[in-house]
């Protein structure tokens, strides 16, 4: 069965304070997920990513995020708000945000429904563990919204 949503997990492994999104993955990977859904690890791939939101409904990206919710926080934040965080010229530090900006240009077909899911602040294992449940959660209800952003 193709996935019909994808968690994709990006950051540096390397890293400690990018490395949220690839611990997420780790966990993911070390269980069954629900039919339908696919984990990634997208580690540094910026653009590249988009071969992975092609003939999919949903995708949630999971990534290590700054100033948008207190230090422990899993803040939800729609495509929008994310791509509204890029850089005006395309740097690493406009991966996801220039990628989510520009999404139009760089998918075949629909683009799918998108939700960002940052770890705010040190990620403590309750917290990767609290995003993985959270990024299931999200891929496999279909409670992906529109509006602005929210804390979990």
């Amino acid at each position: 069965m193709a996935p019909r949503s994808r968690i994709i997990c990006i950051g540096s492994r390397l890293i400690d304070i990018d490395a949220a999104g690839p611990r997420v993955f780790d966990r993911l990977a070390a269980r069954p997920l629900p039919a339908g859904v696919a984990a990634v690890d997208g580690g540094l791939m910026g653009v590249d990513l988009a071969r992975f939101l092609d003939d999919i409904e949903r995708a949630v990206f999971v990534d290590a995020v700054e100033g948008f919710a207190p230090q422990g926080s899993l803040v939800e934040l729609s495509a929008d708000e994310a791509a509204a965080a890029a850089p005006r010229s395309y740097g690493h530090a406009g991966g996801l945000p220039f990628l989510l900006g520009h999404l139009a240009h760089l998918v075949d077909g629909p683009a799918p429904s998108i939700v960002v899911l940052g770890i705010e602040g040190p990620a403590t294992d309750d917290l990767i563990a609290r995003a993985a449940e959270r990024s299931l959660a999200l891929a496999t209800t279909g409670e992906i919204r529109d509006g602005a952003s929210v804390r979990v």
